[in-house]
């Protein structure tokens, strides 16, 4: 099928990390002189800013709008990350393209450093995921996970604002003191004692002016734009760290920027999907043709194939915690599976070679072992426990 004058219109979320992504599928279609044009859709969730996903109450909450847009023909095309889009799509709407997947494991990011065993005891960690919580609380017990939501950059702004307007006071207040001090040197004999506090005031003046050496405005300004936001932001909640995909964190063009210690995917298992992108497109339509000689990475598809389908015959959803990954490997698809009481107190887990022929089989075969073997009575637990005992997709 030739490609030369063929127009694309792309759905897309318009947060920034959604935009980035649809770019970068943009970007990958014009290298094969398709024309794009990107098209701005609200969805649920982004209406619904401040529920944590698992809460939301229907299955797909940033992905349906789009889809709809799709099966309407108002748009050919929609981009989503993969583990947002739910299992049980519509029989006229197809994953188009799954281009080659980023990493696919989370990070832990903290204020200035350091790893999950160097978190404090009793460290707040905040994740909008039941997967992250109970993967979190079955390694460090200890530790408060709180509820987060937003963006990348929302998130990371609610982590470092409380730590940055703290170190802002304390150079406000430095430079405060060392003005009154001046004054005071100013004002001949005030200070009326015999030299003795004199001596340690003195000392006390030369340390913090050595460890603020510039003015408080410079140092406003030598923050990043990042930084500068979370200065702003008012917060109710210190958290010590925050979890993320590291995906999400380097597609927002923010890894630089912040302290970012990777996690064990062997140990925190990642979300099925989780790292890849799905563009879908109507079933049988030459959009959809089009997409899928131009995008596809038969890799990333035959890993997500087997993650979606084990999640798919669990069910788990958004109500428990589960990961899922799924590796390509010469002629075998490494998976491994965690599945999980939403305290971290009980799991299932288990690790399978599926042989890459049969693939999707394999992956039904495997949930199959995995629910019996107790992974269906966590997840139907967990769906009592959550909010409205509603079923709902990845």
């Amino acid at each position: 099928m030739s490609k030369r004058g063929q127009t694309i219109r792309l759905a897309t979320r318009g947060s920034d990390l959604a935009l980035r992504q649809a770019d970068a599928v943009r970007a990958a279609l014009e290298d094969r002189r398709v024309t794009v044009e990107l098209v701005e859709v609200s969805t649920r969730g982004d209406e619904l800013r401040e529920e944590l996903i698992h809460e939301l109450g229907t299955t797909g909450a940033f992905v349906r709008a789009l889809d709809e847009e799709v099966l309407a023909g108002e748009v050919d095309a929609a981009v989503h990350s993969m583990k947002d889009v739910p299992t049980d799509q519509p029989d006229e709407l197809v994953v188009a393209g799954v281009p080659e997947r980023a990493s696919p494991a989370d990070v832990l990011v903290t204020p200035d450093g350091g790893d999950l065993a160097a978190l404090p005891a009793d460290a707040s960690v905040g994740t909008s995921s039941l997967r992250r919580g109970a993967q979190l609380r079955a390694r460090r017990s200890d530790l408060a996970v709180e509820p987060l939501r937003g963006n990348v950059d929302t998130r990371l702004e609610k982590l470092l604002a409380p730590h940055l307007q703290r170190e802002h006071r304390r150079r406000l207040e430095a430079e405060e003191a060392d003005a009154d001090d001046g004054d005071a040197d100013d004002g001949g004999d005030d200070g009326g004692d015999d030299g003795g506090d004199g001596d340690a005031d003195e000392v006390a003046d030369a340390e913090a002016v050595e460890a603020f050496e510039r003015p408080v405005e410079d140092w406003v300004e030598a923050l990043s734009a990042l930084e500068r936001r979370a200065l702003e932001r008012d917060v109710e909640t210190t958290l010590d760290a925050i979890v993320l995909a590291a995906a999400g964190l380097e597609r927002a063009g923010l890894q630089g920027q912040v302290h970012a210690a990777p996690l064990d995917p062997t140990a925190f298992v990642p979300a099925p999907g989780q790292g890849a992108l799905a563009v879908t497109a109507a079933a049988g339509s030459e959009a959809a043709a089009l997409l899928h000689e131009v995008l596809d990475h038969p890799p990333t598809r035959v890993a997500t194939t087997v993650e979606r389908t084990i999640l798919s015959e669990l069910g788990g959803g958004c109500v428990a915690p589960v990961g899922i990954h799924a590796q390509l490997r010469g002629e075998v698809v490494a998976t491994a599976v965690r599945v999980q009481s939403r305290d971290g107190s009980e799991e299932v887990a288990a690790t399978r070679e599926l042989p890459v022929e049969t693939h999707a089989e394999a992956a039904v075969e495997f949930a199959a072992t995995l629910a019996d073997e107790g992974a269906a009575t966590l997840i139907e637990d967990a769906r009592r426990e959550s909010p409205d005992g509603a079923k709902r997709g990845t």
